[in-house]
């Protein structure tokens, strides 16, 4: 495992802002991790990566354990925080060049700095002093400062707060890229990010992990074994006609022809075997999906 957490909890005086959370993320993975403001997200990313010490529990990274605090281990991860700490007066290059001299990079300092410079796009923009950057550009050199050390995993922390629909787009693809060689563990509160990056999605809630899971699953599948089904026939019907359906919960009539029912299984051939013995043709049997809006909204709300 790239990233294994184990029974962490962190008090900051008597709050608990992560109680006892566990959870593995494997080599190459790019996983969400959401939660509402004030869930303990920032917080477990400082402590994996060795900015904040935990109260109890355990965090390996890499095979690494993180009270170990090495160098070694902070090679492993690269860092993008929420509010990127940028030095406005420095230029791009010798920005870049002054984190390669804190890894220690030694004569692959020049070429690694030339190589970041490249990936991040930030080729245009080399020569120029950090405070004239637009934000889009600001992110690319957090992100660019945070691959240096070519590390294994990548931590990023609200990597688009505050960008533009084109900006996001443009962080989002060189995301996706790097994605592709490293475990890239994701902080964001934007869902369509989620959906276009992530695989996995981890979602916290008031300091313990209510979701882990395949990002498909739980916009696909029910949550609180409850399954929605559109149900739409060709002639108007009568809503009698799902009476007694064994696992229905509840049907609420849409027209006289479609009708949304909720169940506690997906009981779609059921329902499709009862419109054939009324004689009924049904021309759309649907599973509704949900959008990752709705289920971040459902496993968060404070009206559970």
């Amino acid at each position: 495992m790239s990233i294994s957490v184990s029974q962490v909890t962190r008090k900051f005086g008597t709050q608990k802002a992560l109680n006892e959370v566990s959870f593995e993320i494997a080599s190459g993975e790019v996983v969400g991790f959401l939660g509402p403001n004030g869930a303990g997200k920032s917080t477990m990313m400082k402590i994996i990566t060795g900015y904040l010490p935990q109260t109890s529990g355990k965090v390996m990274v890499c095979g690494l354990d993180v009270t170990d605090n090495t160098m070694e281990y902070r090679r492993k991860i690269g860092y993008l925080p929420e509010h990127n700490p940028l030095y406005l007066d420095m230029y791009v290059k010798e920005y870049l060049g002054h984190i390669a001299s804190l890894y220690k990079l030694g004569r692959k300092s020049k070429k690694r700095v030339e190589e970041m410079i490249e990936m991040t796009g930030l080729t245009p923009e080399s020569t120029k002093k950090i405070s004239a950057l637009s934000k889009g550009y600001r992110q690319r050199v957090g992100l660019a400062q945070a691959l240096l050390p070519d590390p294994e995993v990548l931590i990023l922390d609200e990597p688009t707060t505050g960008l533009d629909p084109n900006q996001i787009i443009e962080v989002r693809d060189l995301i996706k890229e790097v994605g592709k060689q490293k475990t890239v563990m994701l902080s964001t509160h934007i869902m369509q990010e989620v959906q276009a990056i992530c695989e996995n999605v981890i979602i916290i809630n008031k300091g313990n992990i209510v979701a882990n899971e395949k990002a498909s699953s739980l916009t696909g599948a029910s949550l609180r074994n409850k399954h929605e089904i559109t149900c739409e026939f060709l002639t108007p019907v009568k809503k009698d006609i799902f009476d007694h359906l064994e696992g229905l919960i509840e049907v609420k009539s849409l027209t006289n022809t479609k009708y949304r029912i909720i169940a506690s299984s997906d009981i779609r051939p059921t329902i499709f075997d009862r419109a054939v013995s009324h004689g009924q043709k049904i021309i759309t049997l649907t599973q509704d999906q949900k959008s990752m809006e709705d289920v971040f909204r459902e496993l968060t709300s404070n009206k559970k």
